[in-house]
């Protein structure tokens, strides 16, 4: 697909492989793999913003010196990796897409059920986390922190007698809390975590609270909740800490009692 009229057309120029040191077998790239990374690192530098539209592969076969096979090949590297998304067709073509944790966190889940990763691995990663965090922010806040810990908090409150969505906004708490300490380290590793220990929340829910009443294990964690971002706006670090390290102990103690124990018994097919 033709880029939109006046934009400028990134230009590309394919990496020669570097002479490896004699005695060293290395493995050289593939012609597709040379071209997936290129405009892989146009995507994460910005260059390529998502939803922009590649250029047609007639162009890119033509600036890349390829063939279409291999071009599609590399599409396909680039799919995979939910960098940019392609339609067929007369009317089709790539377009960019943002990189998204949520796919490093489903590729980690894969890695800890082949390893036979429990779900107290998971919980206690997350432990080594959290806590922290909490402290951070009590000892460090703005305005505009707590007043978006109370929001997450009130959507909570709203949703207190739908326990899986009661689910989905504590989960989100969690997620703000380590997004509000800036570190995108953080961000990113926790998000990895969060989205196994969501879905173990969510599956402890469904098998307990078919009926739709919340449970009271719900209703703690809000509490907890509400108690931290007091914690946290009265600048009690040690305080915020300690009790966030309570909180997910306690929700660990309370998905192994009755749920999956490990990751593959929560994401295997």
């Amino acid at each position: 697909m033709a880029q939109p009229a006046g934009s400028a057309q990134p230009s590309f120029t394919l990496p020669i492989p570097t002479r490896a040191p004699v005695g060293r077998q290395v493995r050289v790239p593939k012609t597709a793999e040379l071209v997936a990374g290129q405009l892989r690192r146009q995507i994460v530098r910005g260059e390529l913003q998502p939803g922009d539209a590649l250029p047609s592969e007639s162009m890119l076969m033509e600036q890349f010196g390829i063939s279409r096979p291999t071009l599609r090949e590399a599409f396909r590297v680039l799919e995979s990796e939910a960098l940019i998304s392609v339609r067929r067709g007369a009317h089709g073509g790539a377009r960019v897409s943002a990189p998204d944790a949520e796919v490093a966190a489903r590729y980690a889940g894969l890695i800890l059920e082949y390893r036979g990763a429990t779900l107290g691995d998971v919980y206690q990663a997350a432990a080594f986390i959290e806590p922290p965090c909490a402290r951070q922010l009590a000892t460090k806040h703005t305005p505009e922190d707590i007043a978006r810990l109370r929001e997450a908090i009130a959507a909570e409150k709203a949703v207190l007698e739908d326990p899986l969505a009661l689910v989905d906004a504590q989960d989100a708490f969690h997620t703000l809390l380590v997004e509000l300490t800036g570190n995108q380290t953080l961000i990113l590793l926790s998000g990895m975590l969060r989205f196994i220990i969501d879905r173990a929340n969510a599956s402890q829910v469904a098998q307990v609270s078919e009926t739709g009443t919340p449970t009271a294990q719900a209703r703690k964690g809000h509490r907890a909740h509400v108690k931290l971002v007091g914690l946290i706006e009265a600048g009690k670090a040690d305080e915020a800490e300690k009790l966030w390290q309570r909180h997910i102990a306690g929700a660990d103690d309370y998905i192994n009692a009755a749920g999956p124990k490990t990751v593959l018994d929560l994401l295997g097919d």
